[in-house]
Formats: structure tokens, C-alpha cells, sequence
């Protein structure tokens, strides 16, 4: 058995967690990698260029099966460290979405990511050792207008890191809140938000975003805020009326039609 240390990757197969994925295994950590699509395996390929043991498994995390299938490929192995990345989004007005494609937004979000840290985070505790990261988000810091469920699961996230940051305190298990701002990856179009100002513009680097957050677990901070400009837009955000920022929302995330 492999004596490298061991860590799992959810949303792995593309963008901020493929970049994180990269970095664990250039780490010399043997990976277990997750994402609810065929194109994992073709990242599970590809990482293992850097010589580490790496599992892919192609799961559903919005569902207690999917997590349970992620956590069976582990093994019984014990985790060191755990990076919770799997996420999706949803734009347009809250009214005019499919209540179906809501429901799966807060179980992969939220529901799906707190089963499998409290499975992880458990063994660690119990051991005494490990790292956590958990991707929340600046959008956590706003109302999100044409974004609103999203905004809100990861305000959840943002929320729950910190608690259970606290929770753990006189352990030797940290958790650190990654929060990047719009990121050069498939969200926007898979959240049918490429027709809006936000889904249009420029946006963070994927690899960038990943190693603010990765240095920042390694190092054992509360969180991280990854870029300037999204440092600057979170410390706004805490002192404007809610009233404000969900309007610069709407200026972001309003489809271009107004629809």
C-alpha cells in the first residue's frame, strides 16, 4: 500500500478543481477524484503524469449515493486532506427556473458537500490530522439577484466553514473557505449565464484561484479571497445594505434580455 499522503477532489474534472487536483498531485499526494461526468476519467489520465496513485470515480455528490460510491472507491483509506469543489450554479429569476434544476444546485451545494465532509471530517477528528478545504464563494457575501439560490448556498458554505473551523479548534484538523470571484471556467455556461454581463466578462484564472486556496490550506487559514479585486469586492460587500448589493448583483448576473 502507498505510504504518500492521501487526498479526494470533488468537482475535479474541470477548472478550479482540476487546477487543485494538479497541485495536490504535484504535492505527492495520491488522489481520489470525483465529478458527476465522463471527462473526470480523462483528468484522472492526465494527472497521473505525476507518478501518484490516482482514482476517478464518475458520481452524482448531490445524492447520499453518490457520496457513499465516492467514499467506498476510498476504501477504508485515511484521508489527509479533503478539498470540497463540486458546485453548481443557476441564473435567471428565481421564478423562472426549473424547480427540479434548483433542487439539485442546494444538494450538490450544500446537502451532498456537508454529508461527505462530516463522513471525512469525522475520521479526522478521530485521528487528530487533516486538511480541509471547502470552495465557497464572494457571491456568498452578496444577495444574488438572477443568481439568488446559488448566492445563497454558498453564503451557507461561506457560513459553515467558519463554524466548523471553530468546531475544531483544539484539534489538529483545519478547514479553510476558498472564495473566488467569477472564474474562467464551464460554471457560467452551465448555469445558462453566458448571456449576462458577468457570464461576458473577464474573469479569474482557474490555476491562480486554485493555488490562493491550496496555499492557503496548506498554510491552515480561515479563508481566502483569491485576487485583489474580489478581496476589495468582499470587504465591500460586508459593510453595503443588502438593498445595494442586490441591485449590483442584478447589474452582474440580469440576463442581457432582461428576462
Amino acid at each position: 500500500m502507498s505510504t504518500r499522503p492521501f487526498a479526494i477532489v470533488t468537482g475535479a474534472s474541470t477548472g478550479i478543481g482540476l487546477e487543485l487536483a494538479k497541485l495536490a498531485a504535484g504535492d505527492g499526494h495520491d488522489l481520489l477524484i470525483a465529478a458527476d461526468e465522463p471527462a473526470i476519467e480523462t483528468a484522472a489520465a492526465m494527472l497521473r503524469r505525476h507518478g501518484t496513485e490516482i482514482t476517478a470515480v464518475e458520481a452524482d455528490l448531490a445524492t447520499p449515493e453518490g457520496v457513499d460510491k465516492l467514499l467506498a472507491a476510498a476504501g477504508g483509506r485515511p484521508v489527509d486532506v479533503l478539498m470540497a469543489n463540486a458546485g453548481r450554479g443557476l441564473g435567471h429569476g428565481f421564478l423562472d427556473q426549473d424547480f427540479a434544476e434548483v433542487r439539485h444546485v442546494v444538494d450538490t451545494n450544500i446537502t451532498g458537500t456537508l454529508y461527505l465532509i462530516q463522513k471525512v471530517a469525522g475520521a479526522m477528528r478521530a485521528r487528530d490530522a487533516g486538511r480541509i478545504l471547502i470552495t465557497g464563494s464572494i457571491a456568498g457575501f452578496m444577495p444574488g439577484s438572477f443568481q439568488a439560490v446559488y448566492n445563497g448556498t454558498k453564503a451557507f458554505l461561506n457560513s459553515f466553514s467558519f463554524a466548523l473551523r471553530d468546531e475544531l479548534k483544539d484539534s489538529q484538523v483545519t478547514v479553510t473557505c476558498l472564495m473566488p470571484g467569477p472564474t474562467e471556467t464551464q460554471f457560467f455556461e452551465r448555469a445558462h449565464m453566458l448571456d449576462t454581463p458577468v457570464g461576458e466578462g473577464k474573469k479569474d484564472d482557474p490555476a491562480m484561484v486554485a493555488k490562493s486556496g491550496y496555499d492557503a490550506m496548506k498554510s491552515g487559514d480561515g479563508d481566502v479571497a483569491a485576487g485583489l479585486k474580489n478581496k476589495i469586492q468582499s470587504a465591500v460587500a460586508n459593510v453595503l445594505p443588502s438593498g445595494v448589493l442586490a441591485g449590483m448583483h442584478r447589474k452582474m448576473a440580469e440576463p442581457n434580455d432582461g428576462a
